[in-house]
């Protein structure tokens, strides 16, 4: 089938390419390649599935040929014109959007950034899979819809009404525009809440690779609520098994989609799961486990909690595991293992 995937040149937009093409399918590419954090990851990453920097700069309005079955273009989710050009020419089966302004932290900083990538961004995405059907469209949200939800494990048919960021408000609101959309033009949508995902080419941003930048330099590292947060890391492996077992079962709305429906239930062809690893970790652990695989101790700055952030967070993946037969289940030991040979290669660590 013919994939595009928004966001190829991020974190799991890379690794979701390199399992597409392997399985046979064809995938278009597209990225807008900002600075939020070093671009140079972000060019690494496309040379990694055959798109050369020097071919993006030469041509950054045309269409570049990368491994076999993919190709790349340059562009941003909130141009909507060029996107229904895509569309129209393209015919896509099946679509995963994983384009996004991330960082919880950020949206403090720069909160518009978040409307134009992850709202106005969205709706174009939703539109152009309105005028040119595809058979699914699947999108990122984030376990950072739970807000400071005290339930644990986190449910899918939990209440999230209550973003402590304008990141979780984004992704929350995703899922709202998703529905609506599948609900009225009986379009196909999943979205996937992500647990804390970490692993090779990880971001520079996150937990993981922020931890082993700073043991491994000898630098003070920074950890907030005091070391007090539980998070349920989610290998990239685990995280893209999800994603591509998901994309390939469409859910299926009922044939009176308007029909009354009771507590969180939809008719609408939709539909929501967690991929996380169904284990939450003590942060301390974590970096514990840092200092074993690197082999050197970190410096600690104990530091209080950050506006946004949430304590703890915990997946339950039942329905997950239900629909695709598939659980993530590495070891943080394991998953941080392989991320510390590839930072140290990738990095010269």
């Amino acid at each position: 089938m013919k994939f595009l995937v928004t966001g190829a040149a991020g974190f799991i937009g890379h690794s979701l390419t390199k399992r597409l093409l392997k399985e046979g399918h064809i995938v278009v590419g597209i990225d807008n390649i900002n600075d939020y954090y070093d671009v140079n990851l972000k060019y690494s990453r496309l040379q990694d599935i055959g798109v050369n920097k020097s071919e993006i700069e030469e041509k950054p309005e045309s269409m570049i040929q990368g491994d076999k079955g993919f190709s790349f273009l340059k562009m941003n989710l909130e141009d909507g014109k060029t996107m229904m050009k895509l569309f129209s020419r393209e015919k896509f089966d099946i679509v995963v959007n994983l384009a996004a302004q991330a960082g919880v932290r950020y949206s403090l900083e720069n909160p518009r950034a978040y409307v134009d990538a992850n709202i106005v961004g969205f709706l174009n995405v939703l539109e152009a899979c309105r005028h040119y059907p595809v058979k699914h469209l699947v999108y990122a949200s984030s376990s950072s819809v739970y807000g400071a939800n005290t339930k644990i494990p986190f449910s899918t048919s939990d209440n999230v009404d209550h973003p402590v960021s304008l990141y979780a408000a984004s992704k929350k609101s995703n899922e709202l525009m998703a529905h609506t959309y599948s609900h009225l033009y009986n379009i196909p949508t999943t979205g996937l809440r992500f647990f804390t995902v970490y692993g090779p080419w990880g971001r520079p941003d996150m937990a993981l690779f922020i931890f082993t930048d700073a043991i491994l330099k000898g630098k003070p590292l920074k950890v907030f609520n005091y070391g007090k947060m539980q998070r349920d890391f989610t290998y990239i492996d685990d995280i893209i098994e999800g994603v591509y077992r998901t994309s390939l079962i469409p859910p299926k709305g009922s044939s009176s989609d308007r029909a009354p429906v009771e507590g969180n239930s939809s008719n609408a062809p939709y539909k929501v799961y967690n991929i996380g690893n169904s284990k939450s970790v003590n942060l301390m652990d974590f970096i514990e486990a840092i200092e074993k695989t690197t082999g050197k101790q970190a410096q600690l700055e104990l530091m209080p909690i950050q506006p946004g952030d949430v304590p703890v967070t915990f997946a339950d993946v039942s329905d997950l595991a239900a629909d695709t037969g598939y659980k993530p289940d590495t070891p943080v030991e394991k998953g941080i293992e392989a991320f510390v040979s590839w930072y140290k290669e990738h990095y010269n660590g």
